[in-house]
């Protein structure tokens, strides 16, 4: 019972936005780093572009990892979500 008060008490869009910022972040983020990472690399070693398109590579592999594993964990929630509504 303590749950569903707590849930009640959260605007509707917020559960939306904390997800949206989340999946953008794992966009964001490891596309950022990689990008001034490789160019470093890069310049260290004189290897342009070849560093450069590689980190920019890993970091394409982790955010879609990232993105698919946060959005799996998303909709084990909500289908618990739907379960316990049903039991009630």
């Amino acid at each position: 019972m303590g749950q569903e008060n707590s849930q009640e008490k959260i605007p509707w869009w917020q559960p939306g936005m904390v997800l949206f910022i989340k999946l953008s972040g794992w966009i964001a983020g490891p596309i950022i780093i990689a990008l001034f990472v490789g160019k470093w690399l890069d310049k260290k070693y004189g290897t342009e572009p070849w560093l450069f398109l590689l980190t920019v590579g890993v970091a394409f592999l982790f955010s879609t990892f990232g993105i698919v594993y946060d959005a799996m964990k998303e909709l084990k929630r909500i289908e618990k979500e739907e379960k316990d509504k049903k039991k009630n």
